[in-house]
């Protein structure tokens, strides 16, 4: 089966697989060759492949997998690091994720504040009687 796992900047892995393992929000599974086709929402994991000689990882950050014709399995994700070394995949890698995804949130609750502080004062200001104008 051939294997491809791409990011929105680059082909992080493209090669010849004999069997894959992922995880979703079910657990993890196995595919393959002749799996059905199927689409899933991977979590934040190491994907792992077997070739003829090797046993390879790549820890995503989510991302979508799909399998088609029982030949071909992309996965598309928002970040991704291939490497031999589960562990320092594991530890470092998958930790630096978390940590980027929790930073986001983080970001994403202070940008909503901000801009619900701004539509309040807006609102405020529109209230009739407020400020020079008058509204009615």
């Amino acid at each position: 089966m051939n294997l491809q796992i791409v990011t929105p900047l680059s082909v992080i892995v493209n090669e010849e697989v004999q069997s894959l393992r992922a995880e979703d929000a079910s657990g993890s599974f196995g595919i393959l060759q002749g799996h059905a086709d199927f689409l899933t929402s991977l979590t934040l994991s190491v994907v792992s492949w077997r070739t003829d000689t090797t046993e390879r990882f790549c820890a995503v950050r989510g991302g979508v997998l799909t399998v088609r014709d029982g030949r071909s399995i992309a996965i598309a994700t928002r970040e991704a690091v291939a490497g031999d070394d589960l562990d320092t995949l594991d530890s470092t890698v998958l930790a630096r994720f978390k940590a980027d995804i929790e930073e986001e949130r983080t970001e994403h609750v202070e940008t909503t504040r901000l801009q619900l502080n701004a539509i309040r004062q807006l609102v405020s200001r529109l209230k009739p009687g407020h400020g020079t104008g008058s509204f009615r």
